[in-house]
């Protein structure tokens, strides 16, 4: 039985389209067909192989104490292999930059990854997945516990040390995926990195669009990281992600993270309304560890 035709919970009819959708964040894992499996083992195999030849490149130039210049194009690569076709839309910063972006997929990092160049603070889950865990390790990420709200001070310090003076860091300030038709308030704490502003240093938003395909790629609700990478990975054909980069603004102009959080979520909110042409959604899954309880639907 094919993904597009699978059935679940005795249901006598497949589910297909939202109905689909909705199960899968609910955590229903769809069998995968003989020839998703087939893109499946092909596309991990590319990976695989992929990574395994730029990272003796990679560790020569570590080695004698320069930047290796092949963590951007490996990013590039993996979103091109698992299906993305990446546009970059507007002008990364290369130099002195705190990158803000909304967050779909892991896919995320391979996009704004090898399209900027930028590195990356990350929920600590991630270190562990599979090939990407490993490219986001190399790439200098940062990762963090999210819902140790009580070890803030020490991350903070932890990614101070981590950048040194070499500014060009993303987070996804959300703290989770969502759907690409909602946005949710962006947490703090991790922007206290910006009380004060490192001389020079500017704050970029970044919008990150997967149009048609967003609901459909979104990591959400109750549905495992292995059961979404063997879902993305199984997918047949392609799918087009636009990385807008927003105009900077100077962080001493909105000063606090407050301010600056605001600032930036103002205007990623802004070009996801402009790039799907109707208002936000409220996200309708619970998302506990960012304490994010969805509003009760209204009558009428």
């Amino acid at each position: 039985m094919s993904p597009s035709t699978a059935r679940t919970d005795g249901d006598s009819a497949p589910l297909t389209g939202q109905a689909r959708r909705d199960a899968i964040a609910r955590g229903v894992a769809f069998p995968i067909s003989p020839l998703g499996w087939i893109r499946l083992v092909g596309r991990f195999t590319l990976l695989l192989v992929m990574a395994l030849s730029f990272a003796m490149l990679h560790y020569v130039w570590r080695f004698f104490g320069a930047e290796p210049p092949w963590t951007r194009r490996i990013l590039a690569a993996g979103a091109w292999i698992v299906g993305a076709r990446v546009t970059r839309v507007g002008t990364p910063l290369q130099n002195d930059v705190f990158t803000v972006s909304n967050h779909l997929s892991w896919i995320d990092i391979m996009a704004l990854g090898g399209a900027s160049g930028t590195s990356f603070v990350a929920k600590a889950e991630l270190a562990t997945a599979p090939i990407v865990g490993w490219l986001s390790t190399l790439h200098r990420s940062v990762y963090v516990k999210r819902e140790d709200r009580f070890g803030v001070a020490d991350q903070i310090d932890r990614l101070r040390a981590a950048i040194g003076t070499r500014w060009k860091i993303a987070v996804f300030p959300e703290g989770t995926t969502t759907d690409g038709h909602s946005l949710l308030q962006f947490k703090t704490p991790l922007l206290r990195v910006l009380e004060p502003p490192p001389p020079g240093v500017m704050v970029q938003p970044v919008m990150i669009d997967y149009g048609a395909a967003a609901e459909e790629i979104a990591w959400i609700g109750d549905e495992t990281g292995l059961n979404n990478a063997k879902r993305i990975l199984s997918r047949p054909g392609t799918f087009a992600i636009r990385v807008h980069f927003l105009d900077p603004f100077d962080p001493r102009d909105f000063p606090g993270r407050k301010a600056i959080a605001a600032e930036s979520r103002r205007r990623i909110e802004a070009a996801l309304v402009a790039a799907l042409g109707k208002p936000l959604r409220p996200f309708a899954w619970m998302i506990a560890p960012v304490r994010y309880e969805p509003l009760p639907p209204t009558e009428g």
